[in-house]
């Protein structure tokens, strides 16, 4: 038809029995180009799986916000659950803020946690259940949540500086491929029951002060100093130098704690039940302790076995 010819890109086409004809304008061309790859269905803004996944990621995003420094270093910790929250608030651990949802059942745990930060001036906040859900990302609180700040780490310097305030021979204990805080915060609890002057953890690849060290320390991570080296062989070198004795324990060690001497200044260095001390840190050592045992056990625990040692040492101290 004559009005068709003035649509927006016909054309008259010649050759046919009607007579010229309008043309598509190429569309019919362009519909036929192939269109690529089809995206994936994540990439489909509308696509249910791509719902899931902008989901997923803020979910994420949010965890990474609740959960920072978790490792005790970037940032605040959340303990969760209502024994653990009492078990805390016994220990002293220093706390920022008690998280408490509304409409939380209130048992004697609940009642002693509110009871326990109210005595020791911390924030108690009572916020929507959902709030909590947020801050704690996995939602198994419990109605309740403990803020705990960063620990704030010696220098390895002042572990050794702590021994000539008090005009002592310094004992000291470094903990090597050790990465369970329960661990820790044991050694942290048996090292100020025998009068040492702190605890030695590597920068990497080491359980760090959390909550759970705190806890396990029954609150003498808040008496005694714990420093991080960057390099723990580099740190225990430089003691050697101002006149520590480096003592390695291991089960297969060449000298018996029963004909030891730890009446001088010494780091007692303390590896891993499975792994045990790392090759440089063994290379470090002057000598390797073992403790004699009766029976078929072939090792202890790392914690339990710095408490052995330990108390030997105080023994034979309180004996000089």
């Amino acid at each position: 038809m004559a009005g068709n010819s003035q649509r927006r890109g016909a054309v008259r086409k010649g050759g046919t029995k009607k007579g010229q004809v309008v043309g598509s304008g190429g569309q019919r061309r362009r519909g036929l180009e192939g269109r690529g790859a089809t995206p994936k269905a994540e990439d489909r803004p509308y696509h249910p799986a791509a719902r899931r996944a902008r989901a997923a990621a803020k979910a994420a995003d949010k965890r990474g916000r609740s959960t920072a420094g978790r490792k005790g270093e970037d940032g605040p910790e959340m303990v969760l659950g209502r024994n653990p929250v009492v078990e805390c608030l016994r220990a002293d651990v220093p706390a920022t803020a008690l998280y408490v949802a509304v409409g939380a059942e209130a048992d004697e745990r609940l009642k002693e946690a509110v009871q326990r930060a109210g005595d020791a001036g911390i924030s108690i906040l009572e916020v929507p259940r959902g709030e909590l859900d947020r801050l704690t990302a996995n939602g198994m609180h419990q109605g309740i949540g403990l803020q705990v700040p960063p620990y704030r780490y010696a220098h390895p310097d002042d572990l050794l500086a702590v021994a000539h305030d008090h005009h002592e021979r310094p004992l000291l204990v470094a903990l090597d491929n050790i990465t369970d805080p329960r661990n820790l915060g044991a050694v942290i609890r048996s090292v100020a029951a025998f009068g040492g002057h702190g605890v030695l953890i590597p920068q990497r690849r080491s359980a760090a002060v959390t909550a759970v060290a705190w806890r396990t320390s029954a609150g003498a991570a808040a008496r005694l100093p714990v420093a991080r080296a960057t390099n723990l062989t580099r740190t225990l070198k430089e003691w050697q130098s101002r006149g520590v004795r480096v003592v390695g324990l291991d089960a297969g060690g060449d000298t018996s704690l029963d004909e030891f001497d730890g009446t001088d200044p010494v780091v007692i260095v303390v590896g891993s039940e499975g792994k045990g001390l790392s090759r440089l840190v063994r290379e470090t050592c002057d000598s390797i302790l073992s403790i004699p045992m009766a029976g078929d056990v072939e090792s202890l625990n790392a914690s339990v076995a710095a408490g052995v040692v330990l108390a030997d040492i105080a023994r034979q101290r309180r004996l000089q």
